[in-house]
Order: structure tokens, then C-alpha cells, then sequence
């Protein structure tokens, strides 16, 4: 789907970022010659890809430090860093990438720097003196990279965005434990409530990406998004095994998958969602009562292996046949046992019983 390149540009892009975080020798350099608002092409790539579009220059072969890349971007020509990014290999070297290659870009640094990534696969740093930018070039791909103020307000704004979406997403699984338990979920709800994660997981894909882009100075950052987003991804995984057509692990990772790469219009259209659950995905389904299989209700279950839950699913079908089960039926699946059985419908007795008083508060 659409969003599966975008996916593969971020991911790519987080890679690039980490080398030129806050925090980084090669970021103080850029913010040094940012400071006095200087320009500059800087290349990290090995010396064999990058030959055939060398012309002049020193060879420096130095260990690279910013101070030491700071001054020798003062030459008009562009630097080269060794991939790990621990040697200086030249400096004021003329780029002379094929004319031919199509560059999107106005100014010269800029369109050889494009041209130089597209066609040696080097990551290439362009910082525009007059814009006083840094644009860093990827393969076909490009990257503007912003001040970290702004940074940390877009975090902030995400995080707020991320809070206000988990606060409604658990509402939403409040209501659902409740329907659950009556035996009134129909299909619609069911999809109201997977759009919410989805929405979820791209805020918290978002923040993730500022996080790469703050380097040191995204830890608190950081340690937010952990918490805001604790056992998350765990309650996402049991809500599509309870759901889906399929039950098994590799189906529901496949419907994770095809949910992660959906543009958000399609996201948003119900009988699509349905088809990837692998429901006909017509309309008159929505309103069509459909059984969790339980999964996500034994999970609240104290000490239950997810082996035995899996077990518990195959014998009883859903979750309605699970509740109704006596100590004595949850005693025959394989690895329940005696105590174990009770204390299964002893707990599913508990939480049934808190999810419905809590329904009336």
C-alpha cells in the first residue's frame, strides 16, 4: 500500500538522523558553521563509491572531530567522511556528479549534493549559508532538518495530540469490556475502536521520528511516549486475535501489517477495515453481533501462560462459552489444572463483575 514506502523513507530516514542528532560530533560541526552562518557540502560515504565524481582536494585521512570539520569547511570545496564517521578522508574537493541525474533543487550546492546522493548512495549534508539550513540527502530521498525549539514544540503538541488520543482509546475499550460481557458487540464497534489504535500508533510513529531527530535531548521526550504508551501494543494484538476471521499468530500480524500501511481516508471507511479483519466488508455487516474469542479478557487473568489461553480459545470458541464454563470444563483443557481452573473463573468472575459495576458509575 501507499503508506508501506513511507514507512520504509521514515525508517531509512531515523538511520541518517541518529548520526546528526543534538548530541553528535557531526551535528556540533553543522551547528558551528550554522553559527556563523557559513555553507557547506559535507559527504559520508567510502572512498571507492565516491571516486568517480571526485575532482581535486586534499587527501586528509585525519580523525574526525567537529572542530577539525568546522575548519576545514571553510574551503570552498566539499568534505568527505568516512562511513563510520570516524576519519576526515578529504577536504575542498570539487563533486562532479553526472548533469544528467534530475535534481529538484534551485541553488548549485544543492543540486550536487541531490545529484551526489542519488547516484552514489551516500548520505550528502548541504547547509545553505543564505537559507541558513541543513538539508541532508538520502538516495532519491531528501531531508530538511529543523532547530531543535521547534523540535521540542512539535513534541510537545504530538504528546498532547498522543494523551488526548489514549484517554478516549481507553474509554473506548471501557465500553467495549461492557458490551463484551453482555454479548452485544457488533462488528462496528469493534472497527471504532481498531481505527482508534491505528490513529495511536501513527501519533506515537510521529513522535518516535522527533525523538531520532533530538538526539540527547529527547529523553524526557522519550521517556513520555513510554509511558503513555505501556502495554499498548500487547492490548492492540489481543483486540485483532479476538476479531479477526482468522485467529492465528501469523494472520493477525498480517492484519497489523496491512492496518499499519492504510492511508488514513481508507483507514476511516469501515467495510474496508472489515475486509482486512476478513469480513465480506459490506455495510450490513456493521451492525452484525460478533464474539470476541477471549483472548484479550483471560489476558487480564493473573499468571496465565499465553499457551494456555490458546488452549482455553480452542476448546471453548469464544469468550461467551468461556465465562459460562465450570471450574470442572475449564479443568479438561490441557495444562489448566484443578487450582488453575478456579482461579481462571474465579478472576474472569471479578473482572465481569468490576467491568459491569463500572459501566453504571
Amino acid at each position: 500500500m501507499r503508506l508501506d514506502n513511507q514507512e520504509k523513507l521514515r525508517q531509512k530516514l531515523i538511520g541518517v538522523i541518529g548520526k546528526v542528532a543534538p548530541g553528535t560530533e557531526l551535528r556540533e560541526a553543522i551547528d558551528r558553521i550554522l553559527e556563523v552562518r557559513s555553507g557547506s557540502i559535507i559527504v559520508v560515504g567510502t572512498a571507492q563509491e565516491l571516486k568517480p565524481i571526485i575532482s581535486g582536494g586534499f587527501r586528509i585521512n585525519c580523525k574526525f572531530t567537529a572542530p577539525r570539520l568546522y575548519e576545514l569547511a571553510k574551503m570552498d570545496g566539499a568534505v568527505i567522511l568516512s562511513r563510520d564517521l570516524k576519519t576526515i578522508t578529504s577536504a575542498n574537493v570539487h563533486l562532479v556528479p553526472d548533469p544528467r541525474i534530475i535534481t529538484h533543487e534551485a541553488g548549485m550546492r544543492h543540486r550536487t549534493a541531490e545529484r551526489v546522493a542519488r547516484q552514489t548512495g551516500a548520505f550528502v549534508v548541504a547547509i545553505s549559508e543564505r537559507m541558513n539550513t541543513v538539508s541532508i540527502y538520502i538516495g532519491e530521498d531528501h531531508f530538511t532538518l529543523e532547530r531543535l525549539p521547534l523540535l521540542l514544540a512539535k513534541a510537545d503538541q504530538a504528546l498532547q495530540a498522543l494523551n488526548r488520543y489514549r484517554v478516549q482509546l481507553d474509554k473506548e475499550y471501557s465500553h467495549l469490556n461492557t458490551i463484551e460481557i453482555e454479548d452485544m458487540v457488533v462488528l462496528r464497534e469493534v472497527i471504532k475502536v481498531i481505527q482508534r489504535n491505528e490513529m495511536v500508533t501513527r501519533i506515537a510513529g510521529e513522535i518516535k521520528f522527533l525523538v531520532a531527530q533530538l538526539g540527547k535531548d529527547g529523553s524526557l521526550v522519550s521517556l513520555q511516549l513510554g509511558e503513555l504508551m505501556s502495554g499498548f501494543e500487547e492490548l492492540r494484538r489481543l483486540l485483532i486475535k479476538d476479531y479477526m476471521v482468522e485467529a492465528d499468530s501469523a494472520s493477525a500480524d498480517s492484519v497489523i501489517y496491512n492496518l499499519e500501511r492504510m492511508p488514513g481516508d481508507e483507514l476511516m471507511d469501515d467495510a474496508l477495515v472489515s475486509k482486512v479483519l476478513g469480513y465480506k466488508g459490506t455495510l450490513e455487516l456493521m451492525n452484525k453481533i460478533v464474539r470476541p474469542r477471549g483472548y484479550r479478557m483471560l489476558s487480564m487473568v493473573p499468571r496465565i501462560p499465553i499457551s494456555v489461553i490458546d488452549r482455553l480459545v480452542e476448546r471453548f470458541d469464544n469468550l461467551k462459552n468461556i465465562l459460562r464454563a465450570s471450574p470442572a470444563l475449564l479443568d479438561e483443557v490441557d495444562g489448566v489444572g484443578e487450582r488453575r481452573a478456579f482461579a481462571i473463573k474465579e478472576g474472569l468472575d471479578r473482572i465481569a463483575e468490576s467491568i459491569i459495576m463500572e459501566s453504571y458509575l
